[in-house]
């Protein structure tokens, strides 16, 4: 039975939000809210949990899965960042885009994309998340929570309670969040590239 914290989004309780670091640190997988969508995260390292969200939200390996982030330096340390990148996503963070980077040793073969080897950064513009990642104290393996035929993530956490109950250890009510697909912004060596053009805005590549 997955336990629910309701938690202020706007001042997150740092009790809560430790007790949740602590479930993510026993294995646990837990729903959380960030500025486009409820997502459903656990530890980088933690295969067991990884393959259980696979199978939550039915997806194979070819699905691009995120790391959240708190800040630059962690990203860092996971992707192999340009400076021209580097400076675009001090830009354009905290905020709801989604940055596919060329992905350090540091991430697991497992989450990056089989064929490019890249993987998806995210740093959120949501009060929730940034605590929790900053008292983590590492990226959140995340995926948005779209389940199976369905179009877009649930908006309500008790609706996500119901009905993921006995599949998840925490759901993080953060209130109502009406699903907005994130920008996503592509680096390669063919340049910058916006390859899906969501909620957040990137003036400075045209779009």
């Amino acid at each position: 039975m997955a336990q629910f914290f309701e938690i202020h989004s706007e001042s997150p309780q740092l009790r809560l939000i430790h007790r949740a670091v602590e479930i993510l640190r026993k294995g646990g997988i837990i729903v959380y809210p960030t500025d486009s969508s409820y997502a459903i995260a656990c530890l980088i390292g933690d295969k067991q949990a990884m393959d259980k969200i696979r199978r939550i939200r039915q997806l194979d390996d070819k699905h691009n899965f995120t790391l959240v982030c708190k800040d630059l330096a962690q990203v860092s340390m996971f992707t192999k960042i340009s400076n021209d990148a580097y400076r675009l996503i001090k830009a354009l963070t905290p905020g709801a885009f989604t940055f596919i980077l060329e992905a350090t040793r540091e991430v697991p073969r497992r989450m990056q994309h089989p064929k490019k080897k890249t993987i998806g950064i995210r740093i959120p513009d949501h009060p929730i998340t940034q605590l929790l990642v900053q008292e983590l104290g590492e990226p959140l393996f995340s995926s948005t929570l779209i389940l199976p035929g369905e179009d877009e993530a649930l908006t309500d956490p008790y609706e996500i309670r119901d009905r993921l109950e006995h599949e998840l250890d925490l759901v993080i009510d953060g209130g109502i969040i009406e699903f907005e697909q994130t920008t996503i912004i592509e680096f390669s060596d063919n340049g910058t590239e916006i390859i899906r053009q969501g909620k957040g805005l990137a003036p400075m590549l045209g779009r």
